[in-house]
């Protein structure tokens, strides 16, 4: 059966479905030598070009589906190069060998926190897509009084320059308290919009002097892993992403072309065992 040209490039790892419609409409792309256009639909059988360069098609049953969690920090750019050379988050991922990782959404850069990647272009459009509603989480610090009136508007929701927006949820984070008129909260949403946890907060005259993304779906930020550090889903967390943006197919072969960042892990628990040494002098000291 023949397939959109755009959902086919998505599979194949070369970006999301909707930048193939921008290569597409920007005669970047050639089916069987002649300039592709939007509305094409392809067997899978043809040679397939993107800016001059035979694309690798992967059919619907290729089990090659690979997803990784990024610790991003703050200062890195969420572009694949930076006009005015600024790091960004692709230069400490790994390589993959016949495709590329596609960012699963975008983080500021003054935002940290949990970024998905995945070579698989439909999953990761259907992540993005407003429809699916995956929701979003945030640690945020706030600087300024915050009231329950200010609460309750932003769970009812506020009109911002782009339309109505408002968090799903607000949770007081008590465990994680900052002097200085700073206190940290827990929100979620289902959008995606530019900046809009840090606007949310501003329309109450409040502002977010820290963020962090925690949680993406179900996929929560593992906190032993270290900024600037990966690692891939298993393959039970995988099946579980793909199911929740309707991808029933169940992947049942799992083997990684890419597994945790072993570097970053070894620097995890060279710290962990410098400070469970220093708590066991401290104790010998309290001890005498």
């Amino acid at each position: 059966m023949s397939e959109k040209l755009q959902k086919v490039l998505a599979r194949s790892g070369v970006g999301s479905r909707r930048e193939m419609e921008s290569y597409i409409s920007s005669n970047r792309v050639s089916i069987n030598g002649s300039v592709a256009k939007l509305g094409d639909r392809v067997e899978g059988t043809e040679t397939i070009r993107v800016d001059g360069h035979i694309i690798e098609v992967r059919s619907q049953t290729d089990e090659i589906c690979r997803v990784i969690m990024y610790n991003k920090p703050e200062g890195e750019m969420c572009t694949r190069k930076d006009p005015k050379g600024r790091p960004t988050v692709y230069d400490r991922l790994p390589k993959l060998k016949n495709s590329r990782w596609i960012g699963i959404g975008r983080l500021d850069i003054n935002t940290s926190g949990l970024l998905l990647f995945t070579n698989d272009g439909e999953l990761a459009n259907r992540l993005m897509h407003p429809s699916y509603q995956i929701e979003r989480e945030y640690s945020v610090r706030v600087f300024g009084d915050v009231q329950d009136e200010h609460l309750r508007n932003l769970v009812k929701g506020v009109e911002l320059e782009d339309g109505m927006a408002k968090f799903d949820k607000i949770k007081a984070d008590k465990s994680n308290h900052d002097e200085n008129s700073n206190s940290w909260f827990n929100v979620s949403l289902k959008e995606g919009r530019n900046r809009e946890v840090r606007r949310l907060w501003a329309s109450q005259e409040l502002t977010v002097s820290r963020l962090i993304r925690i949680r993406y779906a179900d996929v929560t930020l593992e906190k032993r892993l270290m900024q600037g550090g990966w690692k891939e889903l298993g393959l039970e967390d995988l099946n579980k992403l793909r199911k929740k943006v309707g991808l029933d197919r169940e992947l049942r072969e799992f083997n990684p072309t890419v597994t945790v960042d072993n570097a970053q892990s070894r620097r995890v628990e060279h710290a962990r065992i410098k400070r469970a040494v220093r708590k066991h002098k401290q104790r010998r000291i309290d001890n005498r």
